[in-house]
């Protein structure tokens, strides 16, 4: 639990009472100084006045005294410079390698810190401090999820810088795989994503001009144009058009890559999408840089709109025919790609340019989308969490991910004010 202890320290949750050491000397916490997470004293530069003398150094935090000994801190001259030793048992007085004795602060932690803690450890419940949540005040609500909300952008900043890494540094390709993946709308990203890696764009440059050959390249590298040939003219076509196309620019398809269809509606079957994003891979070149200069979320519609070739009016998969129907790209599947692709590129060039324009542009359009509709945003609702667009959905998939779902309590504002409740409540 001196994880707790160190918790208790750095936000001052110890009882609001005259604090003395082991010594019998009266103690002022001032200020209780940087965490540090690094090798060396818990907390740097702290400001602590034991009996009417200001001292500035570090803190070492221990469950019991005689850790200091257990960690060989008695033999480190890092440890020279703690000026308070807190502990929750004092069973042997810390020394240092000066043969100095280190003020030792005895800090019990408070029953009801414990006793929260163990209560959101062990909940079945999601989120475990749903109590907490309808008494919070909305400043502390909003500032938590911008926090959320600009750690979840920075995250997605870093896979993209990851992905342009991966390609030379080009921001076009990286782009082309970010949006591959989030075509695959969830049950399919990973296949989409790791069959975009396995697209040669520059070659398929050479034909943008021809849907029908960028249609080809793209199924036939999904492994779609495996079969047999069969009475189906357009797919015979299409294949014999992949066969000529990878032996020219010497492609193979994509193995061992498993797209889903089980329970999914038909117009996000894998066929459809890759349809979708070959006329819009056709008609939109240059479409980043279009997407950087656009200034406003239906800008940005207008330039995602697509659909699906004549073909796929009357089929989901090439084995079977449908009732006719346009496969057009829908309102809700375009702001899925303004949240999870426009603005993340958004936020990623603007922070590798400087520009805080772009930054601020990227959050514009979160704020200015419906928020998501998925299980974890109603979860949070129904604990009386207001979300009023996409910025607010997205920092709180964020929170789930990144928290709640790791038991990460400690470093949650949420879990903060809950740890922090007299009552737990």
């Amino acid at each position: 639990m001196e994880y707790l202890l160190h918790y208790t320290w750095k936000h001052r949750l110890f009882p609001l009472k005259e604090l003395f050491t082991t010594d019998g000397l009266p103690v002022e916490v001032v200020d209780v100084g940087l965490h540090n997470t690094d090798s060396g004293p818990d907390f740097f530069n702290a400001k602590i006045k034991v009996d009417g003398t200001m001292w500035v150094g570090n803190v070492e935090i221990h469950l019991k005294s005689s850790d200091w000994y257990a960690h060989s801190h008695n033999e480190d001259k890092a440890y020279d410079n703690v000026i308070l030793h807190v502990v929750e048992t004092d069973d042997l007085p810390a020394i240092n390698t000066e043969g100095k004795a280190v003020a030792t602060l005895q800090l019990p932690i408070p029953q009801h810190v414990r006793d929260n803690y163990s209560q959101l450890m062990r909940t079945d419940s999601y989120p475990p401090c749903y109590r907490i949540i309808p008494s919070l005040p909305l400043l502390t609500v909003h500032s938590f999820l911008s926090a959320l909300q600009t750690e979840r952008l920075n995250q997605k900043a870093e896979r993209i810088e990851n992905q342009r890494l991966k390609h030379d540094l080009n921001w076009e390709d990286a782009f082309f795989v970010t949006m591959a993946r989030n075509f695959g709308f969830s049950v399919n990203g990973e296949a989409f994503e790791n069959w975009a890696q396995h697209i040669p764009l520059r070659a398929v440059d050479k034909h943008r001009d021809n849907l029908f050959q960028i249609e080809a390249i793209f199924f036939g590298q999904a492994a779609l144009l495996e079969g047999e040939d069969t009475d189906n003219d357009y797919y015979n076509r299409m294949k014999k058009e992949y066969r000529y196309l990878a032996h020219k620019f010497g492609m193979k398809p994509i193995q061992a890559v498993q797209w889903r269809f089980l329970r999914m509606r038909p117009t996000n079957f894998p066929h459809i999408r890759l349809a979708q994003l070959a006329n819009l891979y056709h008609k939109s070149e240059g479409l980043l840089s279009q997407l950087i200069e656009a200034e406003t979320t239906d800008e940005v519609c207008k330039l995602l709109t697509t659909e699906a070739t004549g073909y796929w009016k009357t089929h989901y998969t090439f084995k079977h025919e449908s009732p006719s129907k346009t496969k057009s790209l829908s309102q809700t599947s375009k702001n899925l790609l303004i949240i999870n692709t426009v603005a993340p590129f958004l936020y990623a060039y603007g922070r590798y340019k400087g520009n805080e324009g772009l930054c601020l542009r990227a959050i514009n359009f979160l704020e200015q989308l419906k928020a998501e509709d998925n299980h974890i945003v109603r979860t949070w609702e129904q604990c009386g969490l207001k979300v009023n667009n996409a910025a607010d959905s997205q920092a709180l998939i964020q929170l789930k991910r990144e928290y709640c779902d790791v038991r990460k309590c400690l470093y949650c504002r949420f879990g903060y004010e809950y740890l922090r409740a007299t009552n737990g409540k």
